[in-house]
Formats: C-alpha cells, structure tokens, sequence
C-alpha cells in the first residue's frame, strides 16, 4: 500500500497556531507547512490536498497534481480569481463553532445598536446618568442578506431574541417562519428593514454592493428612526467613503463593520471615529485550527472512501 501523501498547508493567518496544531493532525499522512523556513522549498508535486488561506501566487504550479483544495475559511474570494486555479474542487470552510461565533456577533451588533449601546459608552466616560428609552426587538425588523449556513443561523438567533426577521439571498429561499426575498424582490427587502445585516460572498455581482443607493433605499420610518448598516461578510463588497457620507448625512443612523475594503483599517480613516459606529479587527467568526483541520480530516476521508464532498463551491456563483 502506498504512503498517503502529506497535506499542503498555505495558510496567511496564525502561524504560530497553525504550526502548534500541525504537530498533532493529519496522523496518518503528515503535512507540509509553506510556513515553516523547512518546507517553503519542498517538492510539492506528489502533493494531492492543499488546505489554504490567500496561498502563493506560484502554488498551483508547484504542485500540479492536487486533486482537491480547501478553504482555510468560510470564504474562497481569496483563492477562486488566482492565475493557474486547477479544475478541481474547491471546498469551503463550514464548522459549527465558526457557524456559532458568527452568530454571536451578529446577535450582539444588532442588541447595542436596539438598546443605545454607543450612547451608554459616551454617556459612562463622560459619568453622566443618562437614561434611554429603546424600542422592544419586536418593533425592529433586521433584514439579512445571504442565507447559506452563516445566514441562516444568524436569522435563528435573531429570531430567539425577539427581532422580526427577513431574509434576502440571490436564489430564492425558503426558511420556517421567515418571510424571504430574492434577487428580483430587493427593493421591497430593503423597504421593510431597519438593520441590514450583511452576510453575503464576495463575488462580481456583490463587489461594492454595499453603497449609498442601496442604503437610501431602507427603512426610514422605523422604530429606530434611522437604518442601521452590519457587515461581516466581505469587505470589498462595502463603498466605505459612501457609508461614511451615508452616516454623516443622517441617511444612515450607525453602522457595525468586522470587514474591509483593505485590511487592517488604516489609522486615518474616518471610519473610526464616527458617532455610533463599531469597528471589530475581522475577528467577528476567525478559523480555529482544530476545528479546521478536523474538517479536512473528514473531508479528505470522505473523498478517498469514494463519497462525494460537502461544501463544495460552485465556481459559477463564485461561493
């Protein structure tokens, strides 16, 4: 029986993480780590698995006979546009701890915007007693925007905490409970929400999707008297000059952002410094590396059992 071969590893993020649990994954077959000085010339051309994030421009060339590549994330943006992309699957990063921690954050972004959160702040450093009043979750209506497996859980938890939630995805969606749009139907999406909630891949279609004529079309009339605009998708898919004009012009009331156009946030956007908007450093759902390379695990077992692979991305859609 022939050795199984190793695991390419190219990931762009913690690499002290990723060399620590490299020590114990992948047990039966070893792995190449492109980010230990000890591998970064290695042959690569018996490599079949390669489990990347924002890998070498030249990986592709240097192992020719990959026969599956993996996400090291939710998102592929990083790797479907690279010069040399092998016609194989590609397979997203899909965990129910990433799934959870996403949710988190989405669930927390729309409860301090509901109960005033940035106010409160200001109020504390200031040590005023400031009392506000808030709408109830039931008056607001957060509308979110990409139901795959990150969408979908966000719109749950939100439900649970009282929220009224609509949803909107490209394709049409159906979901218990939730009223759904789609492409066709995205102007009455936006009519009817207060929070928008951006959870949609970066593809051409949804390249500065986010901008001044979308945020014009929401909700003005609401419980909270100004939209409110959350994104932890892709920041390329934001205009972030049209959401700063946006707030400063009052067309939006606030704005919660873990992603952006270039990453990380340069120290002079003004960004930053806007009343009622919160910056979180792309953190809201990172990968954690166990978790991720028990997927590969299951994945690559999958494959070589002659089952077919889950999560795999449809270059078409670009997701």
């Amino acid at each position: 029986m022939s050795t199984p071969s190793p695991v390419l590893v190219d990931i762009k993020f913690n690499p002290e993480g990723v060399a620590r649990v490299l020590k114990t994954a992948f047990a039966d077959r070893g792995s190449i780590n492109l980010a230990d000085p000890a591998d970064r010339m290695r042959d690569l051309r018996a490599a079949e698995y390669a489990l990347v994030w924002k890998p070498d421009a030249d990986l592709f060339n240097r192992a020719p006979n990959l026969k599956v590549i993996f996400s090291g994330g939710a998102g592929v943006d990083h790797i479907i546009c690279m010069d040399g992309l092998p016609d194989i699957p590609i397979v997203r990063f899909v965990d129910r701890s990433l799934t959870t921690r996403m949710s988190e954050w989405v669930v927390m972004q729309c409860l301090m915007h509901l109960r005033g959160q940035y106010a409160h702040d200001s109020h504390q450093r200031r040590r005023e007693w400031a009392k506000l009043i808030a709408p109830e979750a039931a008056e607001v209506t957060v509308g979110v925007m990409g139901l795959g497996v990150l969408g979908q859980d966000a719109v749950v938890k939100l439900k649970v905490m009282g929220f009224n939630v609509i949803g909107w995805s490209r394709t049409p969606k159906e979901i218990d409970g939730v009223e759904t749009f789609d492409a066709r139907q995205l102007d009455g999406f936006l009519a009817k929400t207060d929070i928008l909630v951006g959870l949609l891949p970066l593809t051409p279609d949804t390249t500065g999707f986010y901008g001044s004529g979308l945020f014009k079309k929401l909700r003005r009339d609401g419980a909270l008297g100004r939209p409110v605009f959350i994104n932890a998708g892709r920041g390329r898919s934001q205009v972030e000059a049209d959401i700063v004009s946006a707030i400063r012009d009052g067309i939006l009331g606030g704005a919660s952002l873990d992603v952006f156009e270039v990453e990380p946030l340069a120290s002079d956007n003004p960004l930053w410094e806007l009343e009622n908007v919160f910056i979180t450093p792309h953190d809201a759902a990172v990968s954690e590396e166990n978790a991720l390379f028990r997927h590969v695990e299951t994945q690559i077992a999958r494959f070589e059992r002659g089952e077919p692979l889950e999560f795999v991305v449809d270059r078409a859609a670009g997701y």
